[in-house]
């Protein structure tokens, strides 16, 4: 009781498809695949970006500081 079974969501489908008319409710089908997909596009995209260990990325951010620049550390100053 209380949750939606197979019968209930095809007849909910159903009255969907007469309301808003087959090529409207296709269409919208057709934007939601579209959103699906570029969303997971854009989560892979972001799994690239990231390194995999912090060891990289600290490694990485040394490497792309200039010599002369100034580094703080627990109120010590070093160049």
């Amino acid at each position: 009781m209380g949750s939606f079974s197979l019968p209930h969501i095809l007849v909910l489908a159903i009255v969907a498809i007469l309301l808003l008319g087959g090529g409207r409710f296709s269409s919208m089908m057709g934007d939601v695949a579209k959103g699906v997909k570029s969303f997971k596009k854009g989560m892979s995209e972001d799994d690239d970006d990231v390194p995999a260990k912090p060891a990289q990325r600290i490694e990485a951010q040394q490497a792309a500081r200039p010599a002369s620049e100034t580094v703080v550390h627990d109120d010590k100053v070093a160049r």
